[in-house]
């Protein structure tokens, strides 16, 4: 595998983009590799600058549930194109999909569009603290919500790659008024929510996290965060940038049964585009401007390349079985790979739920961000080096996930498992 072109641009980036990149995960720093600068995509297969292909467990970092250039997905967005880009009114792209979201996602009955998943989330809280009046916004270590300030405490993503314990830049005010809480843990939150709860305007969730790589919520812990929250007043939302539309048609709500007050979301609802939204309860929404004095406002907000791409991927997902047949494919591949470490005798640890699954090397159960931590970087790096060597396309950080989409096929899959049991073996020997 040769990247000479891949080193000579990011080079060429670094002049003129902070640190080559624009977002700090790419730059392949905790892997310790130079970053492939990829040309085009193509199903489940990416191609770098260089002539060299990969089988990409990345995804985007999921959006594309049904592989790269989707042929509806890109017909959609040629169509959306040769009548405009970007006309800053109303159009009836916006309508379809809205409808699309409010049917699919349980809990949401209205839903405001934005341009990526850090808006939704910042606009969430925003809504939150203006409906309820308070100022506190409760959230969970190692779970990423974007980088808006009230969320870059204990966050996940980026943050734990890099090893940067928040950022400078944050007010003290902001940071006063954020409550990081251990993930998992229905006493820490009962704890706080009996000393705060009066000034507590929302309690904000990764139902399954992503962003410390793939930890599940423990059995109960989903239903006790709502109860707790409903009986104080506190509003629940729930950020399913990653997982909705991903675990399930209506998200990890459906999957788990929980009604949380605002979601959030993004990624597979733009089909690849830059996109975000928030939704919940009427009530709720009908606070945002220019029905209520909460403002939120976007020139690009509602693009109608990106509603068109979102209704054309969204159309696929409703084909009977879609979920059925692509988590039943991801679940054996985890479970196979959980085989090939215990045949090479392995410290390692792989979190899956539907087609999402992280790898962690170590010993113990990971479901949280103390235990996440505790996985060994440094193997991962050397397991990622190994895989790239050989095609396979992964997360550049431990502290991520891997996705399956709908282009993956059988012998992709096989090829993951073979190339793991031949790195594996290769660390094992070292």
């Amino acid at each position: 595998m040769k990247i000479a072109q891949s080193e000579k641009m990011f080079e060429q980036a670094a002049k003129v983009i902070p640190g080559g990149v624009n977002s700090p995960v790419r730059a392949c720093r905790s892997v310790g590799c130079t970053p492939l600068f990829i040309e085009r995509a193509e199903g489940a297969t990416l191609y770098d600058v260089d002539g060299n292909s990969y089988v990409d467990f990345v995804c985007s970092w999921g959006p594309m549930i049904l592989g790269h250039s989707h042929p509806q997905v890109v017909a959609a967005i040629r169509a959306a194109a040769g009548g405009g880009t970007s006309f800053g009114a109303p159009t009836p792209a916006e309508i379809t999909l809205a409808e699309m979201v409010v049917e699919a996602v349980p809990s949401v009955e209205k839903v405001r569009f934005v341009n990526s998943g850090t808006e939704a989330t910042m606009s969430a809280i925003r809504l939150a603290r203006g409906v309820t009046g308070r100022k506190k916004v409760v959230k969970f270590d190692g779970c990423y919500h974007g980088h808006a300030d009230s969320f870059l405490i204990k966050a996940g993503s980026g943050l734990l790659t890099l090893g940067i314990p928040g950022s400078p830049g944050v007010p003290e005010d902001i940071v006063k008024n954020t409550i990081s809480l251990p993930y998992n843990d229905v006493n820490a939150v009962t704890q706080a929510l009996d000393d705060e709860g009066h000034d507590v305007a929302c309690v904000i969730i990764e139902p399954v996290a992503g962003n410390m790589g793939c930890v599940l919520p423990a059995p109960g812990f989903l239903a006790e965060l709502r109860r707790l929250t409903a009986e104080r007043g506190v509003l629940l939302i729930f950020d399913e940038v990653i997982t909705g539309f991903r675990l399930a048609y209506g998200g990890a709500q459906e999957l788990f049964g929980i009604s949380p007050d605002l979601t959030c979301l993004g990624k597979i609802i733009g089909g690849g585009l830059p996109v975000g939204a928030y939704g919940g309860k009427a009530e709720i929404m009908d606070s945002i401007a220019p029905d209520g004095p909460v403002y939120q406002a976007g020139t690009l907000s509602g693009n109608p390349l990106a509603m068109a791409a979102g209704i054309a991927t969204l159309r696929q997902l409703q084909q009977p079985g879609f979920y059925q047949e692509l988590n039943d494919r991801a679940t054996r591949c985890a479970e196979r790979l959980r085989e090939v470490a215990k045949r090479c005798g392995l410290p390692v640890q792989i979190n899956g739920i539907g087609s999402m699954m992280t790898l962690f090397f170590c010993s113990d159960p990971v479901t949280d961000f103390t235990s996440a931590m505790r996985a060994d970087t440094g193997l991962y790096a050397k397991h990622y080096r190994n895989m790239l060597s050989q095609g396979i396309y992964l997360a550049p950080s431990q502290f991520e996930v891997a996705f399956i989409s709908a282009a993956h096929t059988p012998h992709d899959l096989e090829k993951l498992e073979k190339m793991t049991e031949w790195s594996f073996k290769n660390l094992a020997d070292k």
